[in-house]
């Protein structure tokens, strides 16, 4: 199944300062609800693990986070996720597109997600996305 999401965020911090906290995987996969990193790879490339609740089902998603492409002049990113269900045949891939501007900016995912999580029908994962991005985007200004 593939998702598309598009979101918006403000921030009071000045616009090199989001740049570089989205672009620092050690501070941005905490920010998401779950996530954690677990072993950093290389300098823009982290092993994480993301524990998702469905309701009355949790899921433990491990993978790599990458950020793919970097434009510090057009403050605009792509964030790569690849990852497997802990305990099953699922996935769950996502691209992550930073669009930067003054006071905040978008975001775009795009997901693809298969397994027990896929299961559950498209209504309940566009839920849990949209919920996990919109949690993410009130702490992207703290991080």
């Amino acid at each position: 199944m593939a998702v598309d999401l598009d979101h918006s965020f403000s921030t009071d911090k000045p616009i090199d300062e989001s740049f570089a906290a989205i672009t620092d995987l050690e501070r941005v996969v905490p920010a998401v609800e779950g996530g954690r990193v677990l072993e950093t790879t290389g300098d823009d490339s982290v092993k994480a693990e993301i524990l998702v609740k469905m309701g009355a089902m949790s899921l433990t998603f491990n993978g790599t986070v990458e950020v793919a492409e970097k434009d510090e002049a057009d403050h605009r990113a792509l964030l790569k996720v690849r990852s497997r269900e802990k305990r099953g045949q699922g996935y769950a891939n996502a691209d992550v597109e930073f669009k930067l501007n003054d006071g905040g900016g978008d975001i775009h995912t795009h997901a693809q997600i298969t397994g027990k999580a896929a299961s559950m029908g498209e209504g309940v994962m566009v839920g849990v996305l949209d919920a996990m991005i919109k949690d993410f985007t009130t702490k992207l200004g703290s991080i």
